[in-house]
């Protein structure tokens, strides 16, 4: 269990950074329902496909965590996938699938996801821990 202020994370689903990143990849699934469906495989799939890797990797990463060498790579693999997510948001603005206050909202949320991810990544030896 990791203790974060009054609260203990019993498992993946309790950190912060993983209930902002489901919430994250919920809305833009639901955004992305009303993009051009010449947009199906290349965007579309592509910002859905990365926010919810997000999340699949900090559910391996805590899964990983009594081995401090695999949970760093699983949360370097979630940094990674939302930095594509952040790259995807260009390529929606860019195209005019989101409207300019649509992609500073999303960009604000995969900026802060990525700053969680971090925290996380600097203080890896609070999440891992050996086990018997």
């Amino acid at each position: 269990m990791i203790q974060k202020g009054n609260r203990v994370a019993r498992n993946a689903k309790d950190l912060e950074v993983y209930r902002s990143a489901y919430q994250l990849a919920m809305e833009l699934f639901e955004i992305s329902k009303s993009w051009p469906r010449d947009e199906r495989y290349a965007l579309t799939d592509q910002i859905r496909r990365s926010s919810r890797s997000v999340c699949a990797n900090l559910r391996e990463a805590w899964a990983k965590r009594r081995y401090p060498a695999h949970f760093i790579l699983k949360i370097t693999d979630a940094d990674a996938e939302n930095s594509e997510t952040d790259t995807w948001l260009d390529f929606a603005r860019d195209t005019d699938c989101l409207s300019p206050d649509e992609y500073a909202k999303f960009a604000a949320k995969v900026a802060e996801v990525g700053r969680m991810i971090g925290g996380i990544l600097k203080n890896h030896e609070s999440f891992c821990h050996p086990q018997n």
